[in-house]
């Protein structure tokens, strides 16, 4: 099994080289200002709308970069992967594409939107543990005793490669764009972010959001070293207790900065983003927001671009949030 230490940081050419099969198999994203949130922040405001993916959600990008390059010998082995339900859909989706078995190791309680979609997509669900640590850690068991090809959701060059296609449509689309702000479970999303952002304009500025309620990888790029620490988020989308080796090696050198920001925050981000941008939002999408409201005089006169990373919010979720 291949480790985080071993893993090469991607390049910008490794981006370019992953947008042609990205934009095969995946429609490009819409990027819209949406002029309420523009005229509260005092700033041009866009949203990257990782919302409208086939899986509802950015990682999907990824997925299909790694799978559609995998050897004929791993893609008979069959993927397997743990997730809380982005990565997972991810993988399932391109598992179906490329015809090949994949297997989704999800923690107990898991959304049930999301456990849905990746058995809908033709993936095996297994559950185990209370969190998303657990369920990787019971993956990676799996894939060593069953000679699987495991998919990191974070440790794996060709995935953060395939998610950079996302900064890339942004700055294509809008060049003029002085800030991104990107949410941060994992950090495969930021890292992407930052190596296209800064090859393509080093002035130009890229900020990671995580919950406080699950900080590991804010505090592993504040000791710029791995770090663990509690998860207690209800986004699960940002739900991780521990820092993974490979984006933050790309975000210790390339982040402009990290913002931690309440759980309180988030759910009023999404109830916001909801109500002015008529999308479904899942916590994690929402968090950029919730930064951008803390960072409210830093973006003022700014255009920025705020990446919803995902839209798989449950019915039972959306009633809580709006109780």
């Amino acid at each position: 099994m291949r480790t985080a230490r071993a893993a090469m940081q991607p390049t910008y050419e490794d981006v370019l080289s992953a947008a042609p099969p990205v934009r095969r198999y995946l429609p490009q994203t819409p990027l819209y200002e949406w002029p309420a949130l523009s005229s509260l922040l005092g700033c041009r405001y866009y949203l990257k709308h990782e919302n409208h993916q086939p899986t509802g959600a950015f990682k999907v990008r990824g997925g299909v970069n790694l799978v559609s390059r995998l050897s004929a010998e791993a893609r008979r082995q069959g993927v397997i992967a743990a997730s809380t339900g982005n990565h997972g859909q991810s993988i399932a989706y391109a598992a179906r594409l490329f015809g090949v078995r994949a297997m989704i190791c999800m923690p107990d309680g898991a959304n049930p939107v999301k456990v849905e979609a990746i058995r809908d997509l033709g993936a095996e669900v297994v559950f185990h543990g209370r969190d998303y640590d657990d369920a990787r850690e019971y993956c990676e068991r799996l894939a060593a005793d069953e000679g699987y090809r495991y998919i990191h959701s974070g440790n794996e060059p060709l995935l953060i490669a395939g998610v950079a296609t996302q900064t890339l449509e942004i700055l294509e689309e809008r060049p003029e764009v002085e800030l991104i702000i990107v949410p941060v479970a994992g950090g495969s999303g930021a890292a992407g972010a930052c190596i296209v952002a800064k090859a393509i304009r080093p002035d130009l500025q890229v900020i990671g959001v995580q919950s406080a309620s699950a900080p590991a990888a804010c505090r592993s790029w504040r000791a710029r070293r791995l770090v663990e620490d509690t998860m207690e988020t209800y986004a699960e989308g940002l739900a991780t207790r521990t820092a993974f080796e490979l984006p933050q090696r790309i975000l210790w050198t390339q982040l402009d900065d990290f913002i931690l920001v309440s759980d309180e925050e988030i759910r009023q981000a999404q109830r916001m983003m909801i109500e002015k941008t008529r999308n479904l939002v899942e916590a994690a999408g929402a968090a950029p927001l919730a930064a951008a409201l803390r960072l409210k005089d830093r973006v003022a006169g700014k255009t920025l671009a705020l990446i919803c990373s995902g839209g798989n919010v449950s019915p039972q979720q959306l009633r809580v949030l709006f109780d």
